[in-house]
């Protein structure tokens, strides 16, 4: 983590070409950059960076203050650009002292002093105070030590894939357009808690998740996911919501319930990985357990027949 003001000299680093942005997600747009970025090192014989912030600008900038909820946290983000081969990752502490640097400050301090000869970065990537830089003032501000590489926006089905649409699809429960934007299933690591378990009760023993981050959740509802626990991958039907069928409207927090189809061991403390596939159906408010249990079943046997297909 490199803190605002840095000590950092040019000579703590070899030449660097440098990938710029959040990437929030590391979904495919952002993909596009991280390789471009490291084709062109390869291309000049020098070594592949990408430098990111956290937290999230708006966590410093806005006025209501708050948390943001993360595609990617930190620890989930640094694992998938890692996965790309990158040599060098730089976490950039966004601080309001940092977010005050002037346009051509930041690229003297962040990127000419630090070795990086090489930038790349989305078109509509900006720096600087109050996000005045912009891909066509890199140049100038480089003073001529920069190459900079603008990455074009990436589309599918004529919208531009971002972030900002990858937790609009979240929000909606569309999981399967996210994969298409991602490249991969949206994921989210938890550990297991106690519960009601009145799962257990039904004839449907539930997983109780608390999400280890600041995690977007998808929208209530049920779904058929995959939970890693102990390095293995099982087919599962979650259900995230208020549990209406056994409470009032505001009484208990938003759950996360996972019933495993072909499981039967005790998981309390486990840390895993939920791997969001396909939405089901919204939480209903029942009748009857009868009425639950039968509910429970179809949802079951859907989610069997999706993981069969």
């Amino acid at each position: 983590m490199i803190q605002h003001p840095h000590t950092l000299q040019k000579n703590d680093f070899p030449p660097l070409a440098v990938a710029l942005g959040f990437f929030d997600g590391v979904h495919e747009g952002h993909k596009n950059v991280i390789r471009t970025a490291k084709k062109t090192a390869e291309r000049h014989g020098v070594k592949s960076a990408v430098m990111t912030f956290d937290p999230h600008p708006s966590v410093v900038l806005s006025q209501k203050g708050g948390s943001v909820e993360y595609i990617t946290p930190l620890e989930d983000k640094i694992d998938y650009i890692e996965g790309l081969g990158i040599d060098y990752l730089l976490i950039v502490r966004f601080t309001s002292a940092f977010a005050g640097l002037e346009p051509s400050e930041f690229v003297q301090k962040y990127l000419i002093d630090l070795n990086v000869k090489y930038v790349t970065a989305g078109f509509d990537f900006t720096y600087g105070k109050y996000g005045k830089g912009t891909m066509d003032t890199l140049s100038t501000d480089g003073q001529g030590k920069l190459q900079v590489i603008t990455v074009p926006k990436l589309e599918k089905n004529q919208e531009k894939v971002s972030s900002t649409l990858i937790r609009k699809l979240l929000r909606a429960g569309r999981t399967e357009d996210v994969h298409k934007l991602m490249g991969r299933y949206y994921t989210t690591k938890g550990t297991v808690i106690h519960g009601e378990k009145r799962g257990r009760l039904l004839g449907f023993p539930t997983a109780n998740i608390r999400l280890n981050d600041d995690y977007i959740v998808p929208k209530e509802g049920v779904y058929a996911v995959r939970m890693q626990v102990n390095g293995q991958w099982e087919n599962g039907v979650c259900n995230i919501g208020h549990k209406p069928t056994f409470h009032a409207p505001g009484q208990i927090e938003l759950s996360i319930e996972i019933h495993l189809l072909h499981f039967d061991r005790s998981i309390y403390g486990e840390e895993v990985t939920i791997e969001w596939r396909l939405r089901i159906r919204d939480e209903q408010k029942f009748d009857g357990l009868d009425q639950l249990k039968e509910q429970i079943l179809k949802d079951k046997q859907t989610a069997e027949r999706f993981f069969e297909e």
